[in-house]
């Protein structure tokens, strides 16, 4: 892994800033927007997972330090969808298409974004992950704070196309998984 070092003066203080390139794309999430997740869809077609979390949260906190850390997740995500980090209480005007979505109360504190709403069906619990279709319908949005070896086979049921199949059934599905199944593309 090549390192970069930069070193900054600044009056007496000389801070040193250390930077890794080649491999830093595969060791953490490449989060974008809502908006670059739809522009990046309409180049290379893939099912989108929303991270809707708040920045008192501390369950959410908790996600990104553990679950969003994690080798399998990380590749996971990288490789099968386009993903989206969602402040629920943004005050940012985020439009879709025709819709616009907007924060009606963007100076009251913990007032949730329209979209936030419309991702988590009006059940607003944080953290929350939402995973949507190449086309941007809903597929599941799932409650609460998700463990790495628990997310994994989520991931993939979703990636696999498993959930449109006929007799689709997650604890089928999760009996006959195995950590070592990461789809590789």
């Amino acid at each position: 892994m090549k390192k970069i070092f930069l070193t900054i003066l600044i009056s007496s203080f000389t801070f040193i800033v250390f930077s890794q390139e080649n491999n830093e794309e595969k060791d953490k999430i490449e989060w974008i927007t809502f908006e670059e997740a739809i522009e990046a869809n309409s180049k290379e077609q893939k099912k989108f997972f929303i991270d809707v979390y708040t920045d008192w949260c501390g369950w959410c906190k908790r996600m990104d330090a553990t679950t969003f850390k994690d080798e399998t997740i990380i590749q996971l995500l990288n490789e099968n969808y386009h993903t989206v980090k969602l402040d629920a209480e943004m005050k940012d005007t985020v439009r879709l298409g025709n819709d616009t979505f907007v924060n009606e109360k963007p100076n009251q504190k913990r007032h949730p974004h329209q979209l936030a709403i419309a991702l988590l069906n009006g059940k607003l619990s944080y953290p929350s992950v939402v995973f949507l279709d190449e086309k941007g319908n809903m597929i599941q949005p799932l409650a609460g704070y998700q463990k790495a070896e628990n997310l994994a086979p989520i991931l993939n049921f979703f990636a696999d196309n498993e959930h449109l199949k006929e007799d689709a059934n997650f604890e089928e599905y999760l009996k006959n998984y195995s950590n070592e199944k990461i789809k590789k593309n």
